[in-house]
């Protein structure tokens, strides 16, 4: 386990000489620095790459000028009343006052479980803070992973007082970033357009990344950023600071600049109709925040998040994902036996190893045969599947494909049986007609009521102890909180906090009694790509939006927090049914390969010709499946740079197996693009560089050459910008997948 440090100093910097006490955690290259002295408010020193003894002996205060606010948890109403605070509250008589200083501090040695159940070890620091005048008590924890470079923030509020306080502000951690030419990435959407990247200069005022959306918090603005703090960002070179709040439900992230010397970073669950009124004894938890530090650039921060994800995060974080059919885009609702039948058939002849079943499976009173009835009936339509669910998995055992199931355990239709049993399980303002969703009958159940707990769990659990050889199941969620209201709490604020606590809790039973099934998580598409709920579950689906072209801007900005062995990434048919696009194969299969392989399509439609290449793809991605899942990444070439090229890669953590990926997104007479560098090789290797996914008639010139990774990483190799094929099977889009293999 890394060491972790306490050291003495005197405060300076024109302030009285009192003794402070430095603490500072430490994981493999990273160390944070706070201020500690008793009946004061802790303070921020240092964040940054790894300090030595000496230096952490040595380390001066940062600069306090201009009343600079170093505070790592500041409280509203005694002091700072200007700026924007952590934390808020109404105390018991009104007093809207609070100040919160140091009381003690610990730092101890942990070894325990994280929340995907794998064993970790730190070193955590919590610090207790009080109010002098009230009986609040505030614990800041700060873990510090001992092999990853990973710091999670937390905070624990109690209220000691007679009678109930209330909560109108309540952050998870607060950060200062010292002003400069301090640029912030982060992500914006839509349905179907998700993880949109959006890179600026921070300048004066606040910037404010929210989602209100109730359940789904990742489809519209996303809660990770990454901080540049030496100018504009670059993906392999400057000092990054990377946050990621972990939260699964409403949230907010604020930058706030104003005319002192720091930016003020504060992330945790957006207060917006949620105050949060805290009885006597009682303790609200609020979500992590990771951090992570890197002078390798974005992607060198995206590295750290994604070893972090793997070990720490993911479900079966270190277990090869399979290759994958799922029927919607091939069938939608059409689900039959006989169609599910030779679609394994299909799938396991272009080698893959695992069918998806779809929407559409279930209802009996009201079959499912659109979006409009039967959610919450969680039992086989007869009619379209007269064997049931052991037809389907003695048709998998034939055809050698696992089998799998989608469930969407949320919500309800208005058109249901569960419906016509339960109208109060629905989330609804009290007086007030419900608010109806997708197919204009949709609900959502109140996960903040312990009986829609039971029968969430209970959905999960029906289905894999009825049927154990199940596999996969994928999880969707396709409302929002659509009216504000619960009818089975008492204080309404609680509802989007309870909301997540229960669906963790339940998430945490189905885990306890199942922990090897594969789970995806997907709402709407991408909905719940967030480390809240990822701990529970294996992968996440990207976005509903299959299309190749957008896929790539899509997944590269995912990929700034997420590792390629959680992102869902399917070939499909075209036109694309979100966007309508046609695009190639040969892209579709490039594209699909950059993350966790598997199909969205009916193969029954598809040319014998399109079948082969298909089979040629997955054949070749086994071949690279440990390298893009467990590899590192290296960013290369941003679609967004705006010159209609793409590249990314991955190199494997002993640097003798790596896959370049390169894609040129529009097709102009006149074009020219860089050549672009790889990285992350060894440079004193020789790597024989192999096509896969060839359509080409003749091979590429470094087909089957030796490179240096030092002429790799300094040159690049140039390809070309088509396709050498026949004039009639010609194609505008153009891309390439390279296997490099050190000799």
């Amino acid at each position: 386990m890394k060491r972790f440090a306490i050291l003495f100093a005197i405060m300076t910097a024109g302030l009285p000489h009192i003794w402070a006490e430095r603490v500072s955690l430490s994981t493999p290259n990273n160390t944070l620095v706070l201020e500690v002295n008793k009946g004061q408010e802790p303070q921020f020193v240092y964040y940054g790459n790894l300090l030595s003894d000496a230096d952490l002996a040595a380390l001066p205060n940062p600069t306090r000028a201009n009343w600079s606010h170093l505070e790592v948890y500041p409280a509203y109403g005694a002091t700072h009343i200007q700026s924007e605070a952590a934390f808020a509250m109404r105390h018991a008589d009104g007093n809207l006052s609070t100040q919160l200083v140091a009381e003690s501090w610990q730092t101890t040695a942990v070894a325990d479980k994280a929340p995907n159940g794998q064993d970790r070890k730190g070193a955590l620091l919590t610090i207790s803070l009080h109010d002098p005048l009230y009986p609040i008590s505030v614990k800041l924890h700060y873990f510090a992973y001992s092999d990853v470079d990973m710091i999670e923030c937390w905070t624990e509020i109690t209220n000691g007082e007679k009678k109930p306080v209330t909560l109108n502000r309540f952050y998870s951690s607060s950060m200062p970033i010292r002003r400069g030419n301090v640029w912030v990435n982060h992500f914006h959407g839509a349905w179907a357009a998700e993880a949109q990247l959006t890179e600026h200069r921070l300048e004066s005022g606040i910037l404010r990344i929210k989602n209100k959306d109730g359940l789904r918090n990742a489809t519209t603005d996303r809660q990770e950023i990454m901080i540049s703090l030496d100018g504009k960002p670059r993906e392999n070179d400057g000092d990054i600071i990377g946050a990621a709040l972990m939260y699964s439900g409403n949230f907010d992230v604020i930058i706030d600049t104003d005319d002192t010397e720091y930016h003020t970073y504060l992330a945790g669950i957006c207060p917006d109709n949620s105050e949060y009124h805290l009885a006597k004894g009682q303790t609200l938890v609020t979500p992590h925040v990771a951090y992570t530090f890197s002078q390798q650039g974005l992607s060198g921060a995206s590295r750290n998040f994604h070893r972090w994800a793997r070990h720490y995060q993911l479900r079966h974080g270190n277990q090869e994902r399979m290759i994958l059919l799922n029927s919607w885009e091939g069938v939608y609702f059409d689900i039959n036996q006989k169609g599910m039948d030779q679609m394994m058939a299909d799938i396991r002849a272009m080698g893959g190893e695992l069918f998806v079943m779809d929407d559409g499976w279930f209802g009996d009173k009201y079959p499912r045969a659109t979006d409009n009835a039967a959610l919450g009936d969680w039992v086989v339509d007869s009619r379209k599947l007269p064997d049931g669910i052991e037809g389907l998995l003695r048709d998998a055992k034939k055809n050698g494909v696992r089998f799998g199931i989608w469930i969407e355990p949320e919500m309800a239709n208005t058109t249901s049986e569960l419906y016509e049993r339960h109208p109060e399980w629905i989330i609804k303002a009290p007086g007030r007609e419900p608010v109806k969703g997708r197919g204009g009958t949709q609900v959502v159940l109140d996960m903040s009521n312990p009986e829609v707990q039971d029968f969430v769990f209970d959905v999960v659990d029906r289905l894999l102890t009825s049927f154990p050889e199940i596999a996969y199941i994928k999880w969707d969620a396709n409302a929002p909180v659509m009216n504000h209201g619960s009818q089975y709490l008492k204080e309404q604020s609680h509802l989007y906090i309870a909301y997540h606590e229960g669906l963790i809790k339940t998430c945490q039973r189905i885990r306890a009694k199942y922990p090897d099934v594969i789970i995806q998580d997907c709402a709407s598409g991408g909905g719940r790509a967030n480390y809240g709920l990822l701990p529970y579950f294996d992968e996440f689906w990207v976005s509903d939006n299959t299309d190749a072209l957008q896929r790539i801007y899509m997944q590269w900005g995912t990929s700034y927090f997420y590792p390629a062995i959680a992102m869902a990434s399917h070939i499909s048919a075209v036109p694309n049914h979100a966007v309508f696009r046609t695009t190639s194969l040969k892209l579709r299969c490039d594209v699909a390969m950059s993350g966790r392989l598997g199909m969205e399509i009916q193969p029954k439609n598809m040319t014998d010709e399109e079948k082969v290449l298909c089979r040629q793809a997955i054949a070749d991605y086994k071949t690279i499946r440990s390298v893009v899942q467990f590899g590192d990444l290296y960013r290369l070439h941003s679609p967004y740079a705006g010159d209609n090229l793409a590249s990314l890669m991955y190199v494997s953590e002993d640097k003798t197996k790596a896959v370049f990926y390169w894609y040129k997104l529009e097709c102009f007479k006149n074009e020219h693009f860089p050549i672009v560098k790889m990285q992350g090789l060894d440079p004193n290797k020789r790597y024989v560089v192999h096509e896969l996914n060839r359509i080409d008639k003749n091979p590429l010139p470094c087909e089957g050459k030796s490179y240096s990774g030092r002429y790799l990483m300094d040159h690049g190799l140039d390809l070309p910008y088509e396709h050498d094929l026949e004039w009639s099977k010609k194609i505008d889009w153009s891309s390439r997948v390279l296997q490099l293999t050190a000799e």
